[in-house]
This record gives structure tokens, sequence and C-alpha cells, in this order.
């Protein structure tokens, strides 16, 4: 797909097909996308583990369970645990200076392997690493990039993906997950049961309510273009709004199908 269908195509998919399995491949395209995402300090903000539903014990997959996670972990065949790294400001100094060796940091914008120690060091890594919140905030902001571009990514494979809390308690204890990674989310994985309309696209605000422009002493919200509106629904990121005509009798159909409530 073209990214302007990728990003309208994006949902948050609940039914998957249980026993249609991910090919790895499209697994390691989700991930690389990730490791892509923009990133400040060039650090890396993210550790995900992947886990294939099946490999888990019924108790282990019960122990992730909590109110808005539940039947979903039984439907898709893949989870994707991503955690923030709370020691992302480790080595950043070296990555600084390499990317001034690689001429990413010019010295036209002042950037030095000196600054980075007389400078850097002192207004920027030490303020994060020595502010509980700043470092939390920062890792959650640059963790959620690369977490968007995986979902982006699970879609351009055909697949669908959703995110959700999880209880990582006892999950933590069988894999010895480090105290310094943060919970995030959960990412389930997996072929839609339907189509990829999923009955279709979520509602949305106007671009007049969230956004601005600045314009002489005042803030004034942000007026569409209708051609440029327009153009978007011909590239497909704007799509056909839910609930589509037939959304109601497809979720009765998923249900037979997989013998659940009606």
């Amino acid at each position: 797909m073209e990214f302007r269908e990728v990003v309208g195509t994006r949902r948050s998919m609940r039914f998957f097909a249980p026993y249609r399995q991910v090919e790895p491949e499209k697994i390691q395209v989700i991930l690389e996308a990730a490791n892509r995402s923009s990133r400040s300090m060039n650090a890396d903000y993210v550790k995900a583990v992947v886990v294939n539903r099946d490999d888990l014990t019924p108790e282990m997959r019960d122990s992730l369970r909590n109110p808005t996670t539940s039947l979903d972990l039984d439907l898709a065949p893949v989870y994707i645990m991503w955690f923030i790294n709370l020691k992302y400001a480790d080595g950043t100094k070296e990555r600084l200076k390499e990317q001034i060796d690689h001429g990413i940091l010019a010295a036209s914008h002042g950037w030095s392997h000196a600054y980075v120690d007389e400078v850097i060091q002192k207004t920027v890594i030490e303020k994060i690493t020595g502010d509980d919140f700043r470092l939390n905030w920062m890792g959650a902001i640059e963790a959620g990039q690369a977490i968007a571009n995986s979902l982006l990514a699970a879609y351009d494979e055909g697949l669908g993906a959703c995110l959700h809390n999880f209880t990582d308690t006892e999950v933590r204890k069988m894999m010895n997950i480090p105290d310094h990674w943060r919970r995030a989310w959960l990412m389930l994985v997996g072929y839609p049961l339907g189509d990829k309309a999923d009955g279709g696209q979520r509602p949305r605000r106007p671009l007049s309510e969230n956004f601005f422009t600045f314009k002489g002493d005042q803030l004034e919200p942000l007026q569409e273009d209708p051609a440029v509106t327009q153009r978007l629904r011909e590239t497909r990121m704007i799509q056909e709004p839910s609930p589509l005509p037939y959304r109601h009798k497809e979720i009765r159909g998923f249900a037979r199908m997989l013998g659940l409530p009606e």
C-alpha cells in the first residue's frame, strides 16, 4: 500500500483469525520499522519481547489479562510486549560523537566533541538522568514513536494489530525482564478475521478542534482546504467511516464462527 492508505487503513483490530499464524518475516518487518523510528540522541528507547500465543501456558496467558485485555488474548496469535528502556541515556555521548563523525550533527550548527563533553553532558544528559519525571516523560514519548511505526508496518504487511494495556507481574518473573524495562503496551498481531475495513474508519474530530495556526497575536483554528480533503479521500487516508452498513451482522457472524456470545 501507499503511505496514505496505510495510515488510513490502520485500525485497532480486535477480531483476529486465531487459527492463522503470522510469518516470522512479517514480525521482523514490524520490529525493523520500530528500529528505524525517529529518536532523540539516537538512543534505544524501546525493548520488545515477541511471544507466540500458543507458547504460553493458559495460566501465563491469564496473568496478562485485565478489564480491557481479555478475549483479545485468545484470538491474536502473536503478542509483542513493548517496554520503555529507562537506561536509554547510557552511551549518549558516544552516539552523539559518532553522529558528528558521520556528518549528521555538523559544526555549522555548533556541534563538536568538546561541545558534547562540556555542554550536552551537563545541560541535557545529566538533567534527564537526574529527574525521574523527565526520564519517564521523554522515554514514553520516544518509545511511542517507535511503537507507532510498528503499527503502520503491521498494516502494510496485510496484518491487523491493536495496542492493549497488560498485567506484567508474572511474565516479568518468568522472562527475567530487567527492572529498568517499564511496561508500555502489549501489541496483539494477527490476520483480520474479516476484511481490512474492520467496520469502517474510526470517528475523528475536525482538524479545527485540535490544530491551530498563530496569526497576529492569537491562535486560530486550522481551516481545512476542501481540495486537500478530497485528495486524501481519493488516496485512502480518509476512508469510509464507521459503522459500515453490514458491521453488526458481521460481528454476529464472527461470534457464531468463534462460539462467542452474540
